[in-house]
């Protein structure tokens, strides 16, 4: 009998993560993060961080020196970022449009940062021109965006903010969590100062890591309240002017201090999703960036050609769509639970519930890193089908999977 204290072997279920992430890790990646480790600041292990460094300014779009990981989930380089850039008492701008322009107004409450929002409702991006309006009435310290917000499958365009951040002297934070690695990440020509990722979504990694990329005039605010902790501060440390980082881990200024030449000794890095965080990102410059975003706006368009062949309705805006998210109202009458439970148990495939004002109302269906293929698409599309045909759903069989292979096709041939 095994003894309950001991359980088993850890064996999950070989499951397809079709919803808006996590999804499945490329074999590469797990490959890689199975090598030994190495202490800290080893040669091999710091060279590895230098190469980490270099490989993820293209894929940011930047050539930032302070592009690096900040050890934790996506959220822990959302707060490390916040918590760093503004200080208690000063005014934040966000550009709110789904459940993570709230988690960027919690972040900033719990700061003790003001914070105003332009907002457009669930499904639709805020125009440029209302975001001018609003940074130039507020004159914003920093502002705020996602980039793509996975609760409404809807891209926020950036092109413009960092033009409107400089008419009001602003610094520009964007949480590109959802994006890094599957649409163009942009950070010079946005004039974005921070952007953080994951890895767990385009990528193609697992949860635990998060890239993230600081500009000089970012770094400038940061380091001006550098405040090294007293076990770790060196004889000649000079404190910045301004009021400490509020967070030991999450302070930037010790974090970037860690990964330059300098290497405080400020926490112990997380090896083994380095050595991760590292093939994303060389497996992503290897396929190639623009041949990467193509591959996962074809099957964005080939899953939305697929669901609309199959009679359901797309959720929100069509011009700002996510390429690797898709929303999609579940039928009416249609238990969407009992649809998502089938897809798992039957078929082994994970679709997306939704979040605040949508939950119960659409699915989300993703197509992101390793799972942006064609027949994962449709092996996905196929199986929903047989899930809705099952509830008793009146649809034309058989529609779906041509359909994507249509869309796919044209997209893959532009």
């Amino acid at each position: 009998m095994l003894d309950p204290l001991l359980f088993g072997e850890i064996d999950p279920p070989q499951r397809l993560l079709m919803g808006p992430g996590p999804v499945n890790a490329h074999p590469r990646v797990l490959r890689a993060m199975s090598a030994d480790l190495l202490g800290q600041f080893d040669p091999e292990m710091t060279g590895y961080m230098n190469q980490v460094m270099a490989l993820y300014r293209p894929v940011f779009g930047t050539q930032n020196r302070w592009t690096m990981l900040i050890d934790g989930t996506a959220r822990a380089a959302i707060e490390a970022s916040l918590v760093s850039l503004i200080q208690p008492g000063e005014t934040a701008l966000v550009i709110n449009f789904g459940r993570f322009g709230l988690l960027l107004q919690e972040i900033l409450l719990r700061i003790g940062a003001r914070f105003e929002t332009v907002d457009a409702p669930w499904g639709e991006v805020v125009p440029a021109e209302a975001i001018r309006a609003a940074a130039k009435r507020v004159q914003p310290r920093l502002i705020c965006t996602v980039h793509g917000d996975t609760s409404t499958t809807m891209a926020q365009p950036l092109d413009d903010i960092g033009v409107i951040a400089r008419e009001v002297g602003a610094l520009v934070y964007v949480d590109a969590t959802a994006t890094l690695g599957g649409m163009e990440i942009a950070a010079d020509r946005w004039g974005a100062d921070v952007i953080t990722g994951g890895l767990q979504k385009c990528l193609g990694g697992p949860s635990g890591s998060a890239p993230i990329t600081v500009s000089d005039a970012a770094a400038q605010a940061i380091f001006a309240r550098r405040h090294d902790e007293k076990g770790i501060r060196a004889a000649n440390a000079v404190d910045g002017v301004g009021p400490r980082i509020p967070s030991n881990y999450f302070d930037l200024a010790m974090i970037m201090d860690y990964w330059s030449e300098k290497r405080l000794n400020h926490h112990t890095e997380a090896t083994t999703m380095l050595y991760g965080a590292r093939e994303c990102a060389r497996v992503a410059l290897g396929e190639g960036l623009d041949a990467r975003f193509r591959r996962h706006q074809a099957a964005g368009a080939a899953m939305s050609a697929g669901l609309r062949a199959m009679g359901l309705t797309l959720f929100g805006d069509d011009a700002h769509r996510m390429a690797n998210v898709t929303g999609v109202y579940i039928p009416q009458g249609v238990d969407g639970e009992a649809v998502r439970a089938m897809m798992r148990e039957q078929f082994e495939i994970e679709i997306g519930t939704a979040f605040g004002p949508l939950i119960g109302k659409i699915w989300r269906l993703g197509a992101m890193g390793y799972n942006a293929m064609k027949h994962k698409v449709l092996i996905t599309l196929a199986a929903l089908e047989a899930c809705l045909a099952a509830q008793g759903v009146a649809l034309p069989l058989g529609a779906a999977v041509p359909a994507a292979l249509a869309a796919w096709d044209e997209v893959m041939a532009a």
